[in-house]
């Protein structure tokens, strides 16, 4: 065979195997970009960190690029967006769903955190009752009451009950108050989400006895049944038995009184009648109650 056609050969598979190898890396990139491209949306987004309760301004929104599936509640108007309440933390470039948002109209703060039918409580707490600090938005609390319970024994002393369990923090904060003297001070102040019910029992709470928040995991949503304690149980070691209510009677009624006999009158004794005969004579006597009659 030439030598000059095999080598025409051999060159030209190689021409031919680096035209093929070009034209398909052309291919791949623009399928890729072409699918880059189908999947990249435009959404608004948060433009910086937005914290609980702010409302959302101009500045707060940006519309750009959103690589991937859209979240649910995602738009793209930043019309429907101005002017809503942030009911959680939004991190800037994520996008601004609806389920973050209080509704239209509500406005921002602490308000537009409370869901429908819940309310919202101030407690007045200290570093103790407060858990030291560790009480923040977002965590959940078992509240515990301690006092001296209306009715009980004088000799069990200080009582110590579980009022409320898992109950959520809607933030923590502080307030400024006045002494006596005009001065202020510093108090630390944590709203509780409670229902009506619940805000009721904790305004009583909090002015009739001493309040203290435990801390527990917001995953655990058990409630637990606990007896209580009393101040005389920690010395004996024995265990407290809350006291029970004395189960209400059931009057009965009163029996009709029975009616006097009636005593019937003594039947009169018939008189007894004797027959005396003298000779051809006959009479009779009559005898009454042992007298002739």
């Amino acid at each position: 065979m030439n030598k000059r056609f095999v080598g025409v050969l051999i060159f030209a598979f190689i021409v031919a195997l680096s035209v093929s190898a070009v034209f398909y890396r052309l291919m791949v990139n623009q399928s890729g970009t072409a699918k880059a491209a189908a999947t990249t949306v435009r959404l608004a987004l948060a433009a910086r960190d937005l914290e609980m309760g702010s409302i959302l301004r101009e500045n707060d929104i940006r519309i750009a690029d959103w690589p991937g599936a859209v979240p649910a509640g995602a738009t793209a108007r930043i019309q429907d967006l101005l002017g809503r309440g942030v009911t959680t933390p939004i991190y800037a470039r994520e996008p601004i769903i609806e389920s973050r948002l209080a509704p239209a109209g509500a406005g921002g703060g602490l308000a537009a955190m409370i869901p429908q039918g819940m309310r919202a409580v101030a407690i007045r707490v200290n570093e103790v009752v407060g858990v030291a600090g560790f009480v923040v938005a977002g965590m959940h609390v078992d509240i515990l009451i301690s006092g001296n319970a209306p009715g009980s024994s004088g000799s069990l002393g200080t009582l110590t009950k579980t009022m409320l369990q898992n109950i959520e923090v809607l933030s923590a904060g502080q307030d400024f108050k006045k002494d006596a003297e005009g001065k202020p001070i510093m108090v630390q102040v944590v709203n509780l989400l409670v229902t009506p019910e619940q805000a009721e029992q904790l305004s009583l709470a909090s002015n009739q006895t001493t309040i203290q928040l435990i801390l527990r995991n917001p995953l655990d949503r058990q409630t637990t049944q606990t007896p209580g304690a009393a101040m005389s149980n920690l010395f004996t070691g024995g265990k407290f038995k809350a006291p029970q209510a004395e189960e209400e009677r059931p009057i009965r009624p009163r029996p009709a009184p029975k009616p006097a006999a009636v005593r019937e009158a003594p039947k009169k004794e018939e008189p007894f009648v004797m027959e005396l005969l003298s000779g051809t004579k006959r009479a009779e006597a009559k005898f009454d109650g042992g007298e002739a009659k």
